[in-house]
């Protein structure tokens, strides 16, 4: 190509959402539209590589979708954030990422720079922009899901923070003698409302091994071990967002993840924020995402380069 040409622009968005149990990508049109779409679930227990030649596949096959002459940015959300001073993985809920250049060794797979951001960003930034807080100046974001993470919308961007780290509020100690937590913590917000933690909650207290949903299903039946934790549950929801609420006091917050589909975290949840914040009549939204479970995947391709 001659010196004097600009580089064409990309005809077409890649976004990535690797969560802890499945891996989503989605492939976007010039106009925006999905033209192609899949979830396959994570090898995390089969180490790193597994994880980064698992993305790197879903890559090349959206790529390969992709018409002659036309071209794609690439960007990915991930349950932790890029160290700005190492390149490096950190604080990742699914561990096998910790202390890796998951940037750089992408890049070298796939032959192309890959923008790379929190998972809970990309969420917030889906429904800030196109969403159910789309409108709100200042939006918290809570993803719920096997772990615990959040994101901050404001002034129209996702704000990252110098330790790339803002919104990171599923490590906040909220037990110091609770459960301990994968980063080194104990009582984290994280071992208390998320999927993962109220499971291995619920299996210590009672010795049953029940999924999230099953939880769920057996306090809506009444079942007494079920009932109590969920309303521990709630109760912990409460607190822990609502102590959020007092700092941040956010125009909205918007909660995704699987987690965000239980409906009474939209009643009695938000009723108990409201008894745990600080100020008086406290009128927060409490907003269930319009995007689905999928918002992530949309942040993640807005953002790639």
């Amino acid at each position: 190509m001659p010196a004097d040409l600009p580089a064409a622009r990309p005809t077409h968005r890649i976004g990535v959402d690797l969560g802890g149990t499945k891996t989503e990508i989605v492939l976007l049109g010039a106009d925006g539209t999905v033209r192609w779409r899949r979830r396959r679930p994570t090898p995390s227990g089969r180490g790193y590589r597994a994880i980064l030649e698992n993305v790197a596949g879903l890559i090349g096959d959206a790529r390969s979708r992709i018409p002659d002459g036309g071209s794609a940015t690439v960007g990915i959300g991930i349950p932790g954030s890029i160290n700005p001073d190492s390149a490096r993985v950190q604080n990742a809920n699914t561990t096998a990422l910790i202390g890796h250049p998951l940037r750089r060794d992408l890049e070298a797979l796939i032959g192309r720079p890959v923008a790379v951001d929190n998972d809970a960003n990309c969420f917030t930034l889906a429904e800030s922009v196109a969403g159910a807080a789309a409108g709100y100046e200042m939006v918290f974001g809570v993803i719920m899901g096997t772990g615990c993470g959040g994101g901050l919308f404001v002034n129209g961007g996702v704000r990252v923070g110098p330790h790339a780290m803002t919104g990171e509020w599923g490590h906040v100690v909220v037990d110091p003698r609770g459960a301990p937590c994968y980063c080194g913590n104990r009582g984290c917000v994280e071992t208390l409302i998320s999927g993962g933690g109220m499971q291995r909650r619920f299996r210590q207290d009672t010795g049953k091994d029940l999924s999230m949903p099953a939880i769920v299903s057996g306090a809506r039946a009444g079942e007494p071990d079920c009932r109590d934790a969920f309303e521990r549950f709630l109760d912990d929801f409460g607190r822990c967002l609502g102590g959020l609420i007092s700092v941040l006091d956010p125009d909205a917050v918007v909660l995704g993840g699987g987690l965000s589909q239980i409906d009474e975290l939209y009643e009695v949840g938000a009723e108990r924020v409201r008894r745990y914040a600080f100020g008086q009549n406290v009128r927060t939204p409490i907003l269930k995402n319009r995007l689905g479970d999928s918002a992530g995947v949309f942040g993640a391709a807005w953002i790639g380069v």
